[in-house]
């Protein structure tokens, strides 16, 4: 099976990520022209060794027909990974990571995202996840937008981090946050009726919930939180969209680190 990559940032990141792990067996790269961006992304591919081929604009439209729609705008450039959509560098096995996470005293960061359907929103969240140093990004196998490397819209909203930033996908989340405090995490729910942000101290072991765009966190999940927090807000609408809202308290997190 083969899958086409669209968007500069996102080629851009896989194929540097690539080239470090040495990964490149299936991956090829198709452009029309070559403009700035593109003669970037080529000198790496081909310091890496990865085939590249010269063709008409035409035959990267009919690499990109089974895109949705707003991955169709190749600009001149596609990555083709043949046979990719196997596990990657940057998915971890949970219980692994858990385990050693347990016998580490080092500042960690987990984020559980809680049935978020919508694959910008996701995307947006990695990216934000890459800047602010989360350590592993968890999502349901069901009622979740999780195929983060399958997925272009992902890609190309997290500008290439859907790459590097380490995620899995449990199959039963509330036993994951269960497992997640055994290790010596302290979990925070977000939501509107919590304690300010601006108040609040994270541990150095800290997992952060978020809900989903429409029902928030799912009951269990919240049952299961340390504390609820929120973000202080002025304006005339309710509430801050789920990936800006991870962004914000991904940021604290992180300047509480320093």
């Amino acid at each position: 099976m083969s899958q086409s990559i669209t968007g500069f940032h996102a080629i851009e990141e896989k194929v540097r990520s690539a080239c470090e792990s040495g990964k490149i067996e299936g991956l090829s790269l198709y452009y029309s022209k070559i403009g700035p961006r593109v003669k970037k992304i080529l000198d790496v591919a081909k310091t890496a060794g990865i085939p590249c081929s010269q063709c008409d604009n035409k035959m990267l439209d009919s690499l990109v027909q089974t895109l949705p729609e707003v991955a169709r705008d190749h600009r001149g450039i596609v990555l083709s990974a043949e046979g990719q959509n196997a596990s990657t560098s940057n998915e971890v096995n949970f219980d692994t990571w858990i385990a050693q996470a347990a016998l580490s005293e080092e500042n960690s960061t987990i984020l559980v995202l809680d049935s978020i359907t919508d694959p910008h929103n996701v995307g947006a969240i990695l990216r934000s996840c890459d800047q602010f140093g989360v350590n592993l990004v968890i999502m349901p196998n069901r009622n979740s937008v999780n195929n983060v490397n399958e997925n272009e819209i992902i890609a190309r909203s997290s500008a290439g981090a859907s790459a590097y930033v380490p995620f899995c996908v449990a199959k039963n989340l509330n036993r994951a946050v269960q497992k997640i405090k055994e290790a010596g995490f302290w979990v925070y729910g977000a939501d509107a009726g919590g304690e300010s942000v601006q108040n609040f101290s994270f541990p150095a072991k800290t997992c952060i919930i978020m809900g989903s765009e429409g029902s928030g966190i799912s009951r269990l999940l919240e049952e299961q939180c340390d504390s609820i927090v929120s973000i202080p807000t002025c304006g005339k609408i309710d509430s801050l969209n789920v990936s800006v809202a991870t962004g914000v308290l991904l940021y604290e997190r992180y300047r509480q680190s320093l």
